[in-house]
């Protein structure tokens, strides 16, 4: 199994202070961290137009920084928000940061949930699915042939054609390891479609995620050439918020109001859906649920032989292959290095 973090870039208003500049070097340490301490990923969340959650708008951008400042970690986007971006420049940029990460890049695409994101960048929120789709099977074409004659429905008419094609090339071929953020079984039936990774949601209670996990490779049994060719074709990452402490009560004292809070900061309808859609049901769930209720089956914090148990648990269910970290944003500075380190000391080389 393979471990990252995800960084959603989210202010902690508690300490930080308007407009949050110092968030991005907060986070931008927490991933030179993870990178010596032997993390094999980083996701970088983009989000637009409010600080009551992420603040990052260009994951792209922020990878091509972070290139210089890491040795060994992967930098991947996740989750690119298609419907707000133009899809052939989207396969530029993704191409050109693999290049100058030295083919150290992955990228995730969604379909994207918070309406108010689209209002400020004149999309159609309506309509973000269908082009979703249409935008996919605009990217293989030109991850896979470099040119592209295509009549729009939801995306623009494209043309690249005779003596023109796409460039720059990505490092990795056909293209970096592609994945995508799914929860129903439509979304997930295309991801497996056109051979993606897919990742799943932080907050949906793990033995919900099982049935999902089961469709997906399902599914993949049917998926062709040559989007099986995808390196990140099968692969599972699940998002988890996590903590290790010394012990199961060291790990409630110090973590567990942070925890309890954000995920009730989930609720209202601007942030639900990260990483896959909340259930009505999950929703309703969160809203009065304890600390010992989403130590059940939701978060994973404890000392490191419980996290290591509940991570075992976690694979054996729904075949997970990558386990995403996810620290809330009222966790200290400290804290998260703590957690990064004990984590990669105690519960990492359990599973290599």
């Amino acid at each position: 199994m393979r471990f990252g973090i995800i960084e959603l870039s989210q202010p902690d208003k508690d300490v930080e202070v308007y407009p949050y500049r110092e968030v991005h070097e907060r986070v931008t340490q927490e991933i030179i961290t993870a990178d010596k301490a032997g993390y094999d990923y980083v996701w970088i969340a983009e989000h637009h137009a409010s600080d009551g959650y992420g603040i990052l708008p260009d994951p792209l951008v922020y990878i091509a920084y972070l290139a210089s400042l890491t040795e060994r970690i992967t930098l991947c986007s996740g989750v690119m928000v298609v419907p707000l971006h133009n899809t052939v420049r989207l396969v530029e940029n993704i191409s050109f940061v693999d290049i100058l990460t030295k083919g150290r890049v992955a990228f995730g695409i969604g379909s994207g949930y918070r309406e108010h994101e689209f209002d400020a960048l004149g999309a159609n929120f309506e309509t973000r699915r269908s082009f979703q789709s249409e935008c996919l099977e605009v990217m293989m074409q030109l991850f896979h042939t470099h040119k592209i004659d295509h009549k729009g429905t939801h995306l623009p008419d494209f043309k690249i054609a005779d003596d023109y094609e796409l460039l720059p090339r990505c490092v990795q071929q056909p293209h970096p390891p592609m994945y995508m953020g799914a929860a129903s079984e439509e979304s997930i039936a295309l991801c497996a479609r056109y051979g993606l990774g897919l990742l799943m949601s932080t907050l949906t209670p793990i033995a919900q995620l099982a049935p999902k996990s089961a469709y997906y490779l399902q599914q993949c049994s049917a998926t062709e050439s040559p989007y099986c060719d995808n390196p990140g074709f099968r692969q599972i990452g699940i998002g988890r918020m996590l903590y290790v402490a010394e012990t199961d009560a060291q790990a409630k004292h110090e973590a567990a109001e942070s925890v309890v809070r954000h995920i009730q900061s989930f609720m209202g309808a601007s942030t639900s859906g990260y990483l896959g859609a909340i259930s009505k049901q999950n929703k309703e769930t969160f809203a009065d649920a304890s600390y010992e209720d989403l130590c059940e089956d939701t978060i994973i914090y404890g000392s490191p032989e419980t996290v290591i148990e509940r991570i075992r648990y976690m694979q054996e269910v729904t075949g997970a292959t990558s386990l995403i970290l996810h620290f809330p944003p009222y966790n200290s500075r400290a804290q998260n290095a703590r957690v990064l380190d004990l984590f990669a000391q105690e519960v990492i080389p359990k599973f290599r």
